[in-house]
């Protein structure tokens, strides 16, 4: 399969990324970001974009993928709803439908967050703001669209994009509450499965994941 990833110069697209160059399953990958991730493999490609909501102005070098693992992200702490929302939901739902135009069977998988708001009524703004998005994801017609909503995440081997002090906390955590940790090959190996499976449901917590990349 071929596959579009986003997010490639932060923890879970670095990661989501080195699990799809090194899996077999995988024939080319195009990391799409506003700036290099550093990488370099025979499977990849790279394509910078300062602005992810003109992704349409792409659309040539965005045709003919099976898939996109959309991991961008960023923490809503000290940010107002206005602003979260605008990157979040606005920015995504954008590059989504670029490339929905330019790939009409194509899958799309989101890095969502474990405890989001489906209802979009809840108290926790940035869970409101990730259910919404979520939600209209799932309506705009891709062949197949998954939310995946993990929670603590351990780097894959060899990471550059991984923070030391996460990485020592998740490694805590996993001894502690094993339950609440994932790989980030876990992750990737799950997303690879749900574009070639048939029976994935739409929303995917932890122990969801976890069960689809074995």
């Amino acid at each position: 399969m071929k596959v579009i990833i986003t997010g490639a110069t932060g923890m879970v697209g670095e990661g989501v990324l080195l699990e799809c160059l090194n899996n077999t399953a995988v024939s080319q990958v195009l990391s799409v970001s506003r700036k290099s991730s550093g990488i370099s493999h025979p499977k990849m490609k790279e394509l910078l974009v300062t602005d992810f909501t003109k992704m349409a102005d792409y659309k040539n070098e965005t045709t003919g993928y099976d898939a996109c693992f959309f991991c961008a992200g960023i923490s809503s702490v000290g940010m107002s709803e206005e602003k979260f929302t605008q990157i979040t939901y606005t920015t995504t739902m954008a590059f989504a439908k670029s490339l929905l135009e330019a790939n009409n069977h194509m899958t799309f998988i989101y890095v969502s967050g474990s405890s989001t708001d489906s209802t979009e009524n809840g108290s926790v703004m940035w869970a409101r703001v990730k259910g919404k998005t979520e939600n209209d994801l799932a309506k705009l017609g891709f062949q197949k669209a998954f939310s995946f909503r993990p929670g603590g995440m351990l780097p894959y081997k060899g990471q550059m994009h991984a923070r030391k002090s996460y990485v020592v906390i998740a490694n805590i955590l996993k001894f502690i509450l094993p339950s609440k940790i994932l790989s980030l090959s876990e992750v990737g190996q799950a997303m690879i499965h749900a574009v070639q499976r048939d029976d994935v449901k739409p929303i995917l917590e932890i122990k969801d994941i976890k069960a689809l990349a074995k």
